[in-house]
């Protein structure tokens, strides 16, 4: 059986929302800095929990 799919889509999960984030944040960065901020802030955040749930599961 070939999972090797299963961990690329764990991967997306992780990166995915984070990645788009951050290219929106840097997309509206010259129009509305403390948008952007916000969402350069999400970006980490969703990283941090997406490292911390979906690490311990592949554990």
């Amino acid at each position: 059986m070939n999972l090797d799919g299963l961990i690329f889509l764990i991967i997306a999960i992780i990166f995915g929302p984070a990645i788009l984030l951050t290219i929106v944040g840097f997309a509206i960065l010259k129009k509305n800095k403390k948008a952007a901020k916000v969402l350069f802030i999400l970006a980490a955040v969703y990283v941090i929990i997406s490292l911390g749930i979906c690490g311990s599961m592949m554990m």
